[in-house]
């Protein structure tokens, strides 16, 4: 009677499982990487990419908008601050970083 309770449990002595169980649980965790890299650190890589080259070619004249919500036409620009025109005589300082988009770009010559 116990020993067939004993055999459905498997070897009770706590033996080793086999080489099919770490192989498994190695491809398991390689594919969770997989599906993490494609979905989540790929596309913020490329985001950021993409961000670091909108303000790398921020011009004078542009349309931009804030990461405030605040729209405003670029009078005046240096290496980490921007001034906007909010307004006709309002201009307002901002750190390069915190232009979220560029609304409209400025005519070229």
């Amino acid at each position: 009677m116990f020993s067939d309770v004993a055999y459905a449990m498997g070897s009770i002595g706590g033996g080793s499982e086999g080489a099919g169980g770490n192989i498994s649980f190695i491809i398991m965790m390689a594919t969770l990487f997989a599906i993490f890299y494609f979905l989540l650190i790929m596309p913020q890589s490329k985001k950021q990419k993409e961000m670091k080259k909108m303000l790398a070619e921020l011009t004078h004249g542009d349309v931009v908008l804030t990461v405030g919500g605040i729209h405003g036409k670029i009078m005046a620009i240096t290496d980490t601050v921007v001034t906007i025109e909010i307004a006709d005589k309002v201009k307002i300082k901002v750190a390069r970083s915190y232009i979220s988009a560029v609304v409209e770009k400025a005519p070229k010559p």
